[in-house]
């Protein structure tokens, strides 16, 4: 019989599965903010256009997105990040910036590391990213 306590397995994948809930949103809130810099304001089409989706699955992120209170968004209006939106972008743009640069620094090829940290910065700890940043300063 299975122990009740939680193994480290168990919480590893209980971290990961939770990591991938928030991963969409996570990248939504950090291009929806990249778009607002680069051209004043974010649409549908613009989104569905950067990840190469239809609108229709665009739509679906932009309501788990409001439920989450990361966006307002009306019909045949631009989308606007909350405050905790425009949180949530920041943090993500960081992250993916260390973890980029970390990449770098141990001799990955700059394309692979625009590839790869894409995907890894969803799932470091806190931790791993505060050792990543110190060895970036360290070397």
């Amino acid at each position: 019989m299975m122990s009740e306590k939680k193994t480290e397995a168990s919480v590893a994948f209980s971290r990961t599965r939770a990591d991938h809930a928030m991963e969409i949103l996570e990248d939504y809130t950090e291009v929806i903010s990249k778009i607002i810099t680069e051209n004043g304001e974010c649409r549908v089409m613009d989104l569905a256009r950067y990840f190469g989706v239809s609108h229709v699955s665009v739509i679906q992120v932009l309501q788990r997105l409001t439920a989450n209170g990361f966006i307002e968004n009306e019909a045949r209006k631009p989308i606007v990040l909350t405050e905790a939106g425009y949180s949530l972008a920041r943090t993500c743009a960081n992250r993916h910036k260390i973890v980029q640069r970390f990449l770098l620094k141990i001799g990955v090829s700059e394309k692979t590391a625009v590839i790869d940290s894409e995907g890894l910065e969803h799932h470091v700890s806190s931790e791993t990213l505060e050792c990543m940043k110190n060895f970036i300063a360290e070397h």
